[in-house]
């Protein structure tokens, strides 16, 4: 089932002056990019766009929250007592100018950096754009407008964005749940046509239409992660459609004192024991399988220095806290994945950041990328990170760019950046 939305390939773009919203916040460090995977995923619709003879290309993205992130590194450098330089500050972390950089190398032509958004000296960049040429606007975020939660300020700043092309793309699925003047606002404004990019379509076919819509059977989620509470909503979304439900990380121990153990020192979030208990009960009901670690592996403090060892999780010790699945869970999850049509896994199983602790998350890794005949589709977050660290990221059929995002679309909200695009 193709997405419902149109994409860059149902308009005209030859002689067309493009905006495009793509996602480049990547992770820099004193001005280093230190991972350009979203630079990467953005290049088929920007080669398409430039290919297919667009007049000009105008890029937007935010990097970072400059503002939150900046005020916390501010505390951190007075609780040190140490001397905090702002405009050092936001070069190394916030500006466009290394991944102008990157993309310039990647195109094999120059993106220039507009100074910012909205000025005078943009809108005159902007103006000169001619024979294909790029300019990547300054970080989004540098204006409160951007994320503003009033409407008529977002709508000034779209109102501007919207005259630097004849038609929008967005291709920025990591921002699709965000209701922003660069990413659902333009789309009041522009003359032309607001179409999907092709990493967008990408993520509305797996994630909408393979895992919300039309799931292949046996499809077995897997569900990691800290807190019920932040997954709760999804839980009980994949309950509606899955054959088998598998749940890890430090949420476990929620469910797990629900059923009357005893979890000693682990993460365990009392407000939801009830939370909890009516889940299990709803899976019984729906003749959901709900798969619980049997066996696991604690040790005195959350560190990777100190240690570790396994126990079934009727003897979890008193001063002891839970930091990974044992062996006998690792085979559970492992036979609970044999034969599934449909994948969808959100969240590590422990603590995969500590090398002692991150051996059942590789292993599911490792088995998810040996599943035939699967659709296996990664929804953002750790997950990414843990299928990187076990180095089979090339064997998942879709690994998410928006961990928010599809989050959000797999619970069933509107997503306001992909809702504001014309519909086929």
């Amino acid at each position: 089932m193709a997405i419902t939305k149109k994409t860059v390939k149902d308009i005209d773009i030859k002689g067309k002056s493009i905006v495009m919203r793509v996602d480049f916040n990547v992770p820099l460090k004193d001005g280093v990019i230190s991972d350009d995977t979203r630079i990467k995923a953005a290049l088929p619709t920007i080669k398409y766009v430039l290919d297919g003879g667009a007049k000009s290309l105008v890029l937007m993205s935010h990097l970072g929250d400059p503002k939150k992130d900046m005020a916390k590194a501010k505390e951190k450098a007075e609780k040190a007592g140490e001397a905090f330089d702002e405009k050092k500050y936001i070069e190394g972390k916030h500006k466009m100018a290394p991944v102008a950089k990157r993309l310039s190398e990647y195109l094999g032509k120059e993106v220039k950096v507009a100074p910012d958004c909205m000025s005078d000296e943009t809108k005159k960049m902007v103006a000169a754009l001619n024979n294909g040429q790029v300019l990547l606007l300054e970080n989004t975020r540098f204006h409160k407008e951007e994320t503003s939660k009033d409407a008529a300020e977002r709508d000034a700043m779209a109102s501007v964005l919207a005259t630097y092309g004849e038609v929008y793309i967005n291709d920025a699925f990591g921002t699709a749940h965000r209701d922003h003047a660069s990413t659902a606002s333009i789309c009041k404004f522009v003359k032309g046509p607001c179409v999907a990019g092709f990493l967008m379509e990408k993520e509305l076919n797996f994630l909408e239409d393979k895992v919300v819509k039309n799931p292949a059977h046996p499809f077995v989620a897997i569900v990691g992660g800290a807190k019920v509470s932040s997954k709760i909503t999804v839980i009980e979304k994949l309950m509606e459609k899955v054959d088998k439900i598998i749940i890890g990380g430090g949420m476990a121990f929620t469910f797990l004192k629900a059923q009357g153990k005893k979890v000693g020192t682990s993460l365990v979030e009392d407000d939801q024991i009830d939370v909890a208990k009516k889940t299990l009960e709803a899976a019984k009901a729906k003749n959901v399988e709900f798969l619980l670690q049997t066996d696991v592996v604690v040790a005195g403090s959350f560190s990777n220095d100190v240690p570790f060892k396994t126990v079934d999780v009727d003897n979890i010790p008193d001063d002891m806290m839970g930091l990974d699945i044992g062996e006998k869970s690792i085979k559970l999850f492992k036979d609970a994945l044999q034969g599934a049509k449909t994948v969808f896994w959100n969240g590590p199983v422990g603590v995969f950041e500590m090398s002692n602790f991150a051996k059942g998350t590789i292993e599911i890794a490792n088995t998810l990328a040996n599943l035939s005949g699967a659709i296996t589709v990664i929804g953002g977050g750790d997950s990414v990170s843990a299928v990187n660290k076990a180095g089979v990221a090339d064997k998942m059929s879709h690994i998410s760019t928006g961990g928010g995002a599809s989050m959000e679309l797999v619970e069933g909200k509107v997503l306001p950046g992909i809702a504001a695009l014309n519909d086929k």
